[in-house]
């Protein structure tokens, strides 16, 4: 009776919302699943896209797994790992965003009867991390090495890899014209590893065949004064400086003040300004160089200067441009015209200013230092050009990546299954009620192929039956078998040059594993009252999270 009467203990501020034990971590598992749902259908060539319409008003199409998650603005903690586990595999690989968010997705559904059952969390993690282990070991297994092929062979086999990558974009009606392009685009910056030395441009109008790819730099025409007309628009073998001053008549802009006995003595000063300028415009133009670029404004006297001395100019050149044109012409850019010497001046085969579409191009081709490349992108509406750019980079990372890591695995799903199959197999060897959590991970693993099927509008559970007969041949002559998107029935990968290199999926593999462990170990939430903010109802609602959509005041809100 006694203990009864003691007062209650409080802990926590009052107002403080904690949620713990099992319905926590079934709701949090329901919000991963949500958010699994609604990348869903983006995976695979046949895969539809999302169109996004913030609150800004801008409108995105996509169907880039780390695109939607960025944009969907999810506010359920735990369904934000999700989010982050798209982003890392984005920076780390490029691809395969939609696939790592499925898979952590489907681990958990798998994990949940158990949980409802009442097994501890732990013990599902250890036997994920177990799978997961000897998974990417089959995978490198399995992986075939490109390596000591001669340059003509390992072209051809990097766009095999690239065309597999932009199967599932929106540009894939046309991938067999972007593969070569992005294999070129990669090949020209060598051993660089700076993404921003391959310039994507886009030029709304045009066809898509008409995009092109200049192996060397081109950027729009920049602000010109008059005169810029009269200047030559073309050169062979030009010298080019590049300069981070302004050349323009400036009066003094340093607030000075100067007192004068005799007006003629104001003159003197204005001559002075002007003797200034033309000296530096004569030291650019003694230089020898023929086309001068900076980053800061030539002036209207500059431009004019230059004209009449058959000189090309261009003043406010972005400094991303600039610095793409510093490493492929070997020029280095300046801070002041005195003392320019030979080896800072940069230099192309050929320079020219051209028309794509309705801009104006300057584009330096022949570049002896290489070191970078751009793609021009030619298309209709500017969501489209958009999403024709973000393709890009996915299949421009993903050779970057095969040709790091050169080891390939079949696409279309058949790595998976086999790696199933070879985990159902391990299973069976082993006693205790990890042989169940091991099974339901290889069960998960069949998501990727059975998503594919559905994108496609084929009959899942058909070609997974097929796929696994297949796949359960002693001989392992079935390992490279995946769905084949054109018949709806299966077909093998490596024949069918459906390929991705083996580094994205052991980085998915890898990221959905640890991304189900985090969220199966937590199992209570607390949310402090004092960091609630304008939007304090809706992530408050969001910790007792049901799952999806913001009209049930629960779970993913969706903008």
């Amino acid at each position: 009776m006694a203990s009864m009467m003691q007062p209650q203990i409080i802990l926590l501020k009052e107002g403080t919302d904690t949620s713990q034990g099992k319905a926590q971590l079934v709701s949090n598992i329901n919000a991963c699943m949500a958010v699994a749902d609604v990348v869903r259908t983006t995976l695979g060539p046949r895969g539809m896209d999302k169109l996004i319409h913030d609150e800004k008003g801008n409108t995105t199409i996509s169907n880039d797994g780390a695109t939607i998650m960025k944009l969907l603005d999810i506010i359920h903690p735990a369904a934000k790992i999700l989010v982050d586990i798209a982003k890392s595999q984005d920076s780390e690989v490029g691809d395969g965003t939609s696939t790592v968010v499925l898979l952590a997705g489907e681990f958990l559904k798998e994990a949940k009867p158990f949980i409802e059952e009442g097994v501890h969390p732990q013990n599902l993690i250890r036997s994920y991390r177990t799978a997961s282990n000897m998974a990417i070991e089959k995978v490198k297994e399995l992986a075939v090495s490109i390596e000591g092929k001669s340059l003509e062979e390992k072209k051809s086999l990097l766009a095999k890899c690239a065309a597999t990558t932009l199967s599932s974009k929106l540009i894939g009606g046309e991938k067999e014209f972007f593969a070569p392009m992005v294999v070129d685009a990669v090949l020209a910056i060598g051993n660089d590893d700076r993404l921003n030395m391959i310039g994507i441009k886009k030029v709304p109008g045009g066809n898509m065949r008409d995009s092109f790819l200049v192996n060397g730099v081109a950027f729009k025409k920049t602000f010109s004064y008059a005169g810029f007309e009269q200047q030559p628009k073309k050169f062979v073998d030009p010298k080019i400086l590049l300069l981070n001053i302004e050349l323009e008549l400036k009066s003094e802009k340093e607030n000075a003040e100067i007192r004068l006995s005799d007006p003629a003595q104001y003159q003197s000063i204005v001559d002075a300004e002007w003797n200034i300028i033309y000296d530096k415009l004569d030291k650019c133009v003694k230089s020898g160089a023929k086309v001068v670029l900076s980053r800061l404004a030539i002036g209207d006297l500059a431009t004019q200067y230059f004209a009449d001395r058959d000189i090309f100019c261009a003043g406010r050149v972005a400094e991303e441009d600039l610095q793409r044109v510093a490493a492929a012409t070997g020029g280095t850019v300046q801070t002041t015209v005195n003392n320019v010497i030979d080896e800072v001046l940069g230099s192309c085969e050929l320079f020219e200013e051209k028309q794509v579409g309705n801009e104006r191009f300057n584009i330096f081709s022949g570049c002896p230092s290489g070191k970078t490349a751009t793609i021009v992108l030619r298309g209709g509406a500017d969501q489209f050009i958009e999403e024709s750019e973000r393709s890009l980079h996915d299949a421009i990372m993903i050779v970057r990546r095969a040709l790091k890591n050169s080891t390939v695995v079949p696409g279309g799903g058949a790595i998976d299954m086999e790696i199933s199959r070879f985990l159902r197999h391990h299973a069976r060897t082993i006693q205790g009620k990890s042989q169940l959590f091991i099974n339901s991970y290889a069960k998960a693993l069949e998501i990727i192929p059975r998503q594919l099927c559905d994108n496609a509008g084929f009959d899942a559970t058909d070609v997974l039956n097929k796929l696994r007969q297949k796949h359960a041949l002693p001989s392992g002559e079935g390992a490279p078998y995946g769905v084949d998107i054109n018949t709806g029935g299966i077909a093998d990968a490596f024949a069918n040059f459906v390929w991705e290199p083996a580094v994205v999926k052991i980085n998915a593999i890898n990221a959905a594993t640890e991304a189900a462990c985090l969220i199966l170990s937590v199992d209570e939430t607390v949310k402090n009252p004092k960091s609630e903010s304008a939007q304090g109802d809706a992530a408050a609602s969001a910790m007792g999270g049901r799952g999806r959509g913001g009209g049930r005041g629960r779970g993913m809100r969706r903008r």
